[in-house]
Order: C-alpha cells, then sequence, then structure tokens
C-alpha cells in the first residue's frame, strides 16, 4: 500500500526496553510481541494501550500467556506465532506454506533480526534448511490502527512455490461472536453474524476481484456487541483481488484472526533470490464498531493524497440517459443540473467507438464519430462554460468480444484454455500483466486525458474473472493482473495531475483499501433504494469514510428496485456521504428542481462536517426506525438523520438516543428538512420549538422521534450553544 509508508514518519521513539519483549504503542493501540516464545516470536497482546506498562510487566505478560503442556499433546504446547507452521506442531491454519515441485514442504523459522521503534518492527525469520527467509513487518498507524505485512524470499537455488503467506491477530479468549458482510449486486455488505465457536470460520473471494459478496471487515468480539458498545477486534485485507479471511478457535487455548492474499495454484513461484510481499492486512478495534470504524476513518484521511478539497456534488448521466448519447439531450441534462448546483458532470457509458448497447465496443477507447462528429469538445466545453467540471466513464480492463481490439488481438483476453471463459454482460477480462496489453490500453486513456479536460474517470469493471490465466494452459494471472491494475492507476495520477478517479465494479464489488490507497472515492452500489442503501453504506462504512462513498439522490421511481420513493427520504439517506444525482432532471418541473436545489445546497453545507466528523450509528432504536449522524471532532455540531423504514410496533415511538456529543455541553436542536407531515397526528412539540439539551441527556435519555410513515425521514442539526 504505497501511501502508507509515508504515513507520519516524524514520529520515532527507542526500541523496547527489553529485547525480549517488543512493546509497540500508537494511537491508544498496544501490541506486546514474546520474542522468546517458543517456537517463534507471538503476539501476545493487541488491542488498548497500555501506558502503565513496564519492561519488568510487559515481561511477565509474555510470560504469563504461555502455555503448559498438556496430557495427550506435543511435549511443548506451540504458541501463536506471527506466521504459525504445521512443523512446530500448530494444527490451526498454517500462516505460511510452500514447497519446491511437491518437495521441502516443512517450514520452521527462528529469529535472526528484529529491528524496532515505538509503533514499528520488522522481524527477520529464516529456516535455512527449507531456504526461505521472511521478513514480517508490523505497524501502528496514527489513530490505533495495526498493520502487518510479510514477504518470503526465496534463498534456496531451485524456485520455491508461495501457498499460503498470511498474518495473524490474537483474539482475547472472550470473542466468541462473529461479525462478517456478504451480498451481491444491488445488495453488497449485507451483515451476518454467528458464533466463533471451536473450529474454522472462512471466508474467500475468488473472483479476482473484492467481489460483492465479500467481507470488508472480519470482526470477532463479545456476544451481542453493537456499534456503541462492546470489545471488539476486526481485520480487512487492503487488496483487491483474491482473498481470504478466517475466524478460528483452537482447543489449546487460542483464538485469532488470520488474513492475506488467496493465491491460485502455482501464481507465485519465486526463482532463486526473488521476493513475494503479501498484502497489508489492517486490525481495528473498539469498544463498539463506531470507536473500530473511526480508526480506519481518521488514519485514511491523514495520507497525504486523501482528496482535500469539497467533495463535488456529481451527476452522473446513466440513469438519465442510458446509451441514447444525443448532444442536445446531454447539454440539456447539463443545464439542468448546473441550475440545481451540480459540481460534477460525469458522461457515463455509450461515448465510444461502436458502443450502441452492452453488447460490443468494450477496449475500442476512441470516441465514437458517428454520434460525435466533432468529438466530445461540443460537451465537454457546454459543461464547463456553466461552471462544472467533465467526468468521463471507462472500463480499461474488459473487452468485448465483438470489439476492434479483441479482433486484433484475441490472445490478450485473460484465458486457461483454447475457449473463452463463460462471459458476463457479453464482455471478458484484457490481461494487463502483458505488456503489450498494457501499454494499449494506457496509451488510449492518456490520449483522452490529455485531449480532453478531464477532472475525473469513473472507472468500472463489470464483471468477475473466471478462469484467468496466461492463455490456453497458461499460469494464473490474478495476482499480476492487480498489480498491474494498481500501477495503472498511480501512472495516470501522477501524469495527470488533481485528475480523481472512482472506483465502481458492478456497483460496489471491488471495495478494499488496496483500491482505495489509489483511487478517490467508491460506488458504493449500483443500487440506489434508499432502504436498501441504509444497510449497504452502515457497513461499507466500518472502513470506508463517508467522503469516499458515492451516496446519490434517485429518481421517484427506482432504476434497481421498482420502489417509488420520496425526495425527503433520498435526499436523508444520501446526505451523509458524497453525495450526487442520479436522475434525469430534465423531465423534472420547476418546483421539483427547486426542491432538488436546496437538498443540494444542504449537501455543500455540511460536506466540511462529513468529510471530517465522527460517524455514528445508534443501537437499540424501534424497529423501523434509524438513527445515525455525524458528530464534529470538536464536538460543536452534529448532524442526525432519522428514517423510518417500517411500521413501530410502539405508537408513538419511544425515546431515540443521541450519542457522540460532548456530554458536558449544551445543544439546541433544530429540524432542517421533515418528509411529509405529522402522519395524522398532532405536531411534534420539540420540532416546532427547538430545545436545548445536554450531551449527556441526548446520550442517555433522548427525544421522542415524530411519527412517520414508512419511507419518510427527518434530518436534524445540533449546536452547541457555548
Amino acid at each position: 500500500m504505497h501511501s502508507t509508508e509515508r504515513l507520519l514518519e516524524a514520529e520515532h521513539r527507542a526500541p523496547s526496553p527489553d529485547p525480549r519483549v517488543l512493546h509497540l504503542s500508537r494511537g491508544g493501540t498496544s501490541v506486546v510481541v514474546d520474542l522468546d516464545a517458543a517456537p517463534a516470536p507471538a503476539i501476545v497482546h493487541w488491542g488498548a494501550a497500555l501506558e502503565g506498562s513496564t519492561a519488568q510487566t510487559l515481561r511477565g505478560l509474555a510470560v504469563a500467556a504461555r502455555a503448559q503442556r498438556v496430557s495427550g499433546g506435543l511435549d511443548a504446547t506451540p504458541a501463536l506465532t506471527l506466521l504459525p507452521a504445521a512443523a512446530d506442531g500448530w494444527f490451526g491454519t498454517p500462516g505460511v506454506e510452500g514447497h519446491r515441485e511437491g518437495t521441502g514442504v516443512s517450514i520452521r523459522l527462528s529469529v535472526a533480526d528484529v529491528q524496532a521503534t515505538g509503533h514499528r518492527a520488522s522481524i527477520a525469520l529464516v529456516d535455512a534448511e527449507a531456504g526461505i527467509a521472511v521478513r514480517a513487518e508490523l505497524r501502528i498507524g496514527p489513530s490505533g490502527l495495526f498493520h502487518q505485512r510479510a514477504t518470503v524470499r526465496n534463498t534456496g537455488a531451485t524456485p520455491y512455490t508461495v501457498h499460503t503467506l498470511q498474518s495473524t491477530f490474537p483474539l482475547p479468549w472472550d470473542a466468541t461472536e462473529v461479525l462478517d458482510t456478504t451480498g451481491h449486486h444491488l445488495r453488497e455488505r449485507a451483515p451476518q453474524r454467528r458464533a466463533l465457536t471451536f473450529g474454522t470460520h472462512v471466508r474467500e473471494s475468488r473472483r479476482g476481484r473484492t467481489g460483492a459478496d465479500s467481507a470488508i471487515l472480519l470482526a470477532a468480539g463479545r456476544p451481542g456487541f453493537g456499534f456503541e458498545q462492546g470489545r471488539v477486534h476486526g481485520i480487512h485485507v487492503a487488496w483487491s483481488g483474491n482473498q481470504r479471511l478466517l475466524a478460528e478457535r483452537v482447543v489449546t487455548g487460542d483464538a485469532l484472526l488470520a488474513g492475506g492474499e488467496l493465491l491460485l495454484p502455482g501464481e507465485v513461484v519465486l526463482p532463486a533470490g526473488a521476493a513475494y510481499s503479501s498484502p497489508w492486512v489492517i486490525g481495528s478495534w473498539g469498544d463498539g464498531l463506531t470507536e473500530l470504524s473511526q480508526r480506519f476513518h481518521d488514519e485514511w484521511r491523514a495520507r497525504p493524497q486523501h482528496p482535500r478539497r469539497p467533495r463535488p456534488v456529481t451527476l452522473n448521466t446513466w440513469e438519465a440517459v442510458y446509451f441514447d448519447h444525443t448532444l442536445d439531450r446531454l447539454m440539456a441534462l447539463a443545464d439542468a443540473a448546473a441550475a440545481v448546483g451540480v459540481e460534477r458532470f460525469v458522461l457515463d457509458d455509450g461515448w465510444f467507438h461502436g458502443r450502441r448497447d452492452d453488447t460490443a465496443g468494450l477496449g475500442d477507447w476512441t470516441v465514437d464519430a458517428d454520434v460525435w462528429p466533432q468529438g466530445l469538445h461540443p460537451l465537454v466545453d457546454h459543461v464547463r462554460a456553466r461552471g462544472m467540471e467533465f467526468g468521463l466513464w471507462v472500463e480499461p480492463e474488459m473487452v468485448n468480444p465483438d470489439s476492434d481490439l479483441a479482433r486484433r488481438h484475441p490472445e490478450w483476453i485473460l484465458r486457461g484454455r483454447m475457449s473463452l471463459p463463460p462471459s458476463a454482460r457479453q464482455q471478458q477480462v484484457l490481461d494487463l500483466s502483458q505488456p503489450e496489453a498494457y501499454a494499449h490500453i494506457a496509451e488510449r486513456l492518456h490520449a483522452l486525458l490529455d485531449e480532453y479536460p478531464i477532472a475525473y474517470l469513473k472507472w468500472d469493471h463489470n464483471r468477475d474473472l473466471v478462469d484467468a490465466a496466461g492463455g490456453p494452459a497458461g499460469g494464473a494471472r490474478v495476482h499480476a493482473h492487480t498489480l498491474a491494475v494498481y500501477r495503472l492507476f498511480d501512472e495516470l495520477k501522477a501524469a495527470h495531475p488533481g485528475l480523481e478517479i472512482e472506483s465502481c465494479a458492478s456497483g460496489g464489488a471491488r471495495v478494499d483499501l488496496g483500491i482505495l490507497d489509489r483511487a478517490d472515492r467508491i460506488w458504493t452500489s449500483d443500487s440506489l433504494d434508499p432502504l436498501e442503501r441504509l444497510d449497504n453504506q452502515r457497513y461499507t462504512g466500518l472502513v470506508v469514510p463517508p467522503e469516499m462513498m458515492g451516496m446519490h439522490l434517485t429518481s421517484p421511481i427506482v432504476h434497481s428496485s421498482g420502489r417509488t420513493v420520496s425526495l425527503g427520504l433520498s435526499g436523508a439517506v444520501a446526505l451523509l456521504g458524497h453525495f450526487g444525482i442520479e436522475w434525469d432532471l430534465t423531465t423534472v418541473d420547476e418546483a421539483r428542481r427547486a426542491e432538488i436545489a436546496e437538498w443540494v445546497a444542504l449537501a455543500k453545507r455540511l460536506r466540511p462536517l462529513i468529510a471530517s466528523g465522527r460517524v455514528v450509528h445508534v443501537d437499540g432504536t424501534e424497529p423501523g426506525i434509524d438513527v445515525r449522524g455525524v458528530v464534529a471532532t470538536d464536538a460543536a455540531s452534529a448532524v442526525f438523520t432519522i428514517v423510518q423504514t417500517a411500521t413501530s410496533a410502539a405508537y408513538p415511538a419511544g425515546r431515540i438516543r443521541v450519542p457522540g456529543l460532548d456530554p458536558s455541553r449544551v445543544y439546541r436542536l433544530r429540524v432542517v428538512t421533515r418528509d411529509g407531515d405529522d402522519a395524522g397526528q398532532s405536531p411534534l412539540e420539540w420540532a416546532e420549538n427547538p430545545p436545548a439539551l445536554t450531551g449527556l441527556e441526548l446520550s442517555e435519555i433522548g427525544v421522542r422521534p415524530p411519527v412517520q410513515r414508512p419511507q419518510q425521514a427527518m434530518v436534524v442539526e445540533l449546536t452547541a450553544e457555548d
């Protein structure tokens, strides 16, 4: 992960005073490593900062973690090491595995060197007999995130195949409930829970991209943990290709999380002297998921390349015009967008050679002269003359068999057999690990960015990678393709300063911190149904800061679900992220256009808060009521939404709490927007006469929510009265 190498390097402390025990500490997190653990170093604590600990007590902590020998077991019960191996007697999932053409499978690593500062360590491990050396990198980020990565080097004379290399994070023994996410297109990152019993809970993505059904976070905590309370630890694999996450509980008294890249057979074969590095695996913890997620948000915002300027209100043309590209229609849409305050106009699919539907043209990245005889210049000039940036949709990794590119270079298509892999959306995947294919796509993208003042690329990825190999009978290429995509992102941004890129993949099927270390936002889901988006945005936000999550107003009849929704509901759900519009505004009358302009103005006013504040999700609300918000870092202000997802069981509903504020300050509540009326009831008194309450009163006691019909919403601002 290229940017994390540059994070706050000025902080440099002395090594741990006891060379046998490492104590890494930063951002409210401590990690303690027992270097004398048998058979190799072991993490004996990852969690709360141990501010009062001394060298003596840390040594005692390490010794106290060591297990006894037990009857029927090995003569020395093995510890859960940084990279547990089967040859050490570890009967759980190994952290490192490999072989030399089926031989030399045994691995026993021992410490060769340790280098450490106050918040990072590099531990060199060797197995001279196996002919490998491994370097484990441990680092605590400024907000307390715990990063791990391992690099294995072949020190032998013959090629070495890496089968498994994954980082291990110990869990408290009382972490007996697992949370992760699953889903599918239009329903990414749906939560699921289960008990962490003895055995292994494994989540794998073999789709060649992160996947709509992937676990953005694998978390384990005390039973019943929520957003506001309950100790919980979780890990994220910052990698955009195949990956594996697991939670494991073993009978020797250890529990752990582990993750890394899922390597396909023969995918990484190291010649003598060569090395392979795993992706960074990032761990967070907290008393509740809000604290856990805030560590991710704070650290991501601290990166040098994190988008700093206010997130431009964006209109994307897809659901407005689809493939019906005519200059007059798009200019009229741009006029309507500018009139409501849009700042970025994005031309979606359908602008390039032969692209009249989704069956042809991918790969031929030249402007279609039949549709655009003067190129895109008339539209681009029109958009920019109205004060908006211009953005363009591309899908550089893909190719339609019905394209000039595929006809000229069928050998550039990822495949493992003579026949093509199963098609998806009538398209295949280009092998960007091939230098010629990479050079061609890079040249076409640079040409577009050189010719037109394009401020933003909507980079789509509309299918999984299937049988992704380097030609008939070739080797697996997912790893190499993913690295090529990263290189292309980096190259384009270096050559075109200020260019922003969105990671879109059939909606939200490539959402991970590997791609988001390069992209400027994600398209959170192709579903713009506000009710479906509530869970999607909540659990995506476990890792991704809200200003990097595309959240758009939808048309009254939702494209993906057919549900009819109000502007008030759509606006409230889109407000707490990177705000935009997915709607043909030329069909909207003046009165409705004025309402949309009010939502745009509200989003612009609140976006500094959204891009810097602490996201809060409220536990324990009445079923059918969703309460969430963003609180300023100085707790001087906040915005919360109250969304009615279904009819409440209580009538009227009981009080809702507003947590996350300064308990000692007094806040004035003000209703900013209200969707609909009081549903035939008397007015809500506090909405009519804004009260002042302390942060403690709001957090512990709360206020009565309005009586709302299902699919109605309210937006409330809170301002400290100092």
